[in-house]
């Protein structure tokens, strides 16, 4: 048994469902104790949250020249679903048929012990290197993420901590680990519209004011409108109703409102100011009685070729061969947080097949390889600084 393949199985046993923690955070903790970081806990909440981080010694490079590499993860998983359907308990590692199943065995406890041993390795070969390493570690992302990385990240901006190039070990790939890179995503804006009416007996409709049929167009030119062409980097901008609530149960009753949930997840072609302006103008040119709520989940971010890209594609192809596809598909991931203050942000992990899913699980195949990727990138920009 390989030392990630063994942390990930101590992690994946400690039941963390979001937003525990279960003691996954002071584990990582005594590993990284003894290759020199410094941990400090940043809880907020209900949520653990861990930055830990070791910076070379003062003698072997100017302070204020010092670049750090932050790895990024969450100890924190979505719950199991119906334990029966499971074909072997969720928080008991189980290997079979070359896989490891267990909730987090993909998202992403794996990614967060690959980051620990290539650390290790890395400094074992290096015991002096030119670069500060960190690891970002919270148990609120698969959570409502109000008190995880964005509140260490606040922390982080308000003293200076100066982040070079972050590393997020989210599950980014499709068929093999390193086959495709995060560099970016999307932003996402959602609204609550609630469109009022008066409500009154079904049968006499000219005694009452129905919200449904007076929001329907509104949402009907919502939904057709092309909000923006996309670029090279970034799908076109799509905006979508999630839920719809009206009604008192009752088949005999106009309802006095209508309340629609949406969400925008957008480009760098569009700013979430812009899409609210755009919204409120239709809304208002069809005279509906509303009030609308909005939520900014995150900003769209994009991280060029570069430094950092080069230096994880070219440790990708080094240790698989692979040409690793950049892209900015998907949901939205803590990288959100980091990039208010990182220039640098990237994604890459296992494949992501089977997340969030009854009898979620991992090559064995690819674990080491996840590894000696994460290693080979610290060999790369720990090269490149030293130079």
């Amino acid at each position: 048994m390989t030392l990630t393949l063994q942390l990930a199985r101590e992690l994946i046993a400690r039941p963390s469902t979001t937003p525990e923690d279960a003691g996954c955070l002071d584990l990582l903790a005594e590993r990284l104790a003894p290759l020199g970081f410094a941990n400090e806990r940043m809880d907020s909440g209900e949520v653990c949250n861990l930055w830990s981080k070791r910076a070379p010694a003062p003698a072997n490079t100017a302070q204020a020249a010092i670049k750090t590499i932050v790895f990024v993860g969450h100890t924190d998983v979505v719950p199991t679903g119906p334990l029966e359907q499971w074909g072997s308990p969720p928080f008991t590692p189980t290997e079979r048929d070359g896989l490891l199943y267990g909730r987090g065995a993909s998202d992403m406890k794996t990614s967060i012990a690959a980051f620990v041993v290539a650390v290790q390795e890395f400094l074992a070969a290096t015991p002096e290197p030119a670069i500060a390493i960190a690891l970002l570690l919270t148990s609120d992302e698969e959570g409502p993420a109000t008190d995880g990385t964005c509140v260490v990240v606040e922390r982080l901006r308000t003293r200076g901590e100066r982040l070079d190039w972050c590393l997020v070990g989210e599950p980014t790939a499709v068929q093999q680990t390193g086959d495709m890179v995060k560099n970016g995503r999307r932003g996402t804006l959602s609204g609550r519209l609630t469109v009022r009416g008066v409500q009154g007996h079904i049968a006499y409709p000219q005694l009452a004011r129905n919200p449904i049929h007076q929001a329907l167009p509104a949402l009907a030119e919502l939904a057709a409108i092309r909000w923006d062409e996309g670029n090279a980097f970034f799908p076109p901008t799509s905006w979508q109703i999630s839920n719809v609530h009206a009604g008192t149960g009752a088949t005999n009753v106009i309802p006095g409102q209508v309340v629609v949930d949406f969400n925008f997840r957008f480009s760098t072609e569009c700013t979430a100011e812009g899409l609210q302006q755009q919204v409120h103008a239709v809304l208002d040119r069809h005279g509906l009685d509303y009030e609308l709520a909005w939520t900014l989940g995150g900003q769209p971010f994009l991280t060029p070729a570069g430094t950092l890209v080069e230096a994880v594609r070219g440790a990708i192809h080094d240790e698989t061969g692979l040409t690793a596809e950049l892209s900015t598909t998907g949901g939205t991931s803590d990288g959100r947080f980091v990039a208010q203050i990182c220039p640098q942000v990237v994604e890459v992990g296992p494949p992501n097949a089977s997340i969030h899913k009854i009898d979620e699980h991992i090559r064995l195949a690819d674990i080491e390889p996840l590894k000696n990727i994460y290693r080979r990138t610290l060999e790369r920009l720990n090269a490149q600084a030293a130079a």
